[in-house]
């Protein structure tokens, strides 16, 4: 089944939106999307990043999301901007080179560790205030099916996704009822992340993506595409999903069935 543009939410009018790490494929789909649906949007990312990606429409903010004082700073500029934080999505992420797990170096571990979970804990803690200022608080952390159904080679990304997932249900217990935390766990996604993350790649020079392979292990018979993740993403951060909190939507294709 090809894939098809999600129906919009039509509550998020409005609703004041913080995408970090916005400027990587699935964030430019959502942000795309929210905007459509008359949310007002803050992008915070790499400056590399915002300048290759730049987004009509939203707010643009640059942040070190590995640096808890630039995080800190940049949430206090963006809730300046929009006049408050309803809602964050959470996009911050990326991927090393395959190595077993006994085979990964300390600096290895510890960058994506760091990159993955550590930054996830910082754009948490500082957004978590306005969210709970907000009358419909939602905080959604874009985890993957990683992080629950261990594969070879993904030696730390794995154990740092399974972190991530922890960490959005003890957000969620301690934060309860007045902010909503979710995450969405995709499978494969063609983006640039595949190869390294759109603040370490050059689309353009990165290695092929073996992307007939990675369509057969889905059920669905195809790769996902960031549109694909848009409509979960919005879902929880709509009033469709006002019961839901501490929650994973795993969106593979019917690859990884928990």
């Amino acid at each position: 089944m090809a894939p098809t543009t999600p129906a919009l939410p039509t509550d998020l009018a409005n609703q004041r939106l913080l995408l970090v790490g916005g400027c990587g494929g699935i964030g430019r789909a959502v942000a795309s999307a929210a905007v459509q649906a008359g949310a007002k949007v803050a992008v915070l990312d790499l400056p590399a990043s915002m300048a290759r990606h730049p987004l009509p429409g939203v707010h643009l903010l640059p942040v070190d999301a590995n640096d808890p004082a630039s995080v800190d700073q940049a949430v206090a500029q963006a809730h300046q901007q929009l006049g408050g934080i309803d809602a964050c999505v959470n996009l911050v992420g990326f991927m090393s080179a395959p190595l077993a797990l006994t085979e990964t170096p300390n600096e290895v571990w510890h960058e994506v560790m760091h990159g993955n979970l550590d930054s996830a804990f910082y754009i948490s803690r500082a957004v978590m205030p306005h969210l709970r200022a907000s009358a419909r608080g939602s905080l959604v952390h874009i985890s993957s099916g990683l992080g629950a159904w261990a594969r070879p080679m993904y030696g730390a990304y794995g154990p740092a996704k399974a972190g991530l997932l922890l960490l959005m249900r003890q957000l969620a217990l301690e934060n309860a009822p007045q902010v909503r935390v979710n995450a969405v766990a995709p499978g494969p996604v063609d983006t640039a992340f595949l190869r390294g993350g759109t603040g370490r790649s050059d689309e353009q020079g990165a290695p092929p993506v073996p992307t007939e392979a990675l369509a057969k292990l889905a059920p669905m018979g195809r790769m996902a595409t960031p549109e694909d993740i848009v409509g979960p993403v919005l879902f929880l951060l709509s009033g469709a999903s006002a019961y839901m909190t501490g929650q994973t939507l795993f969106v593979n294709g019917g690859a990884y069935m928990p």
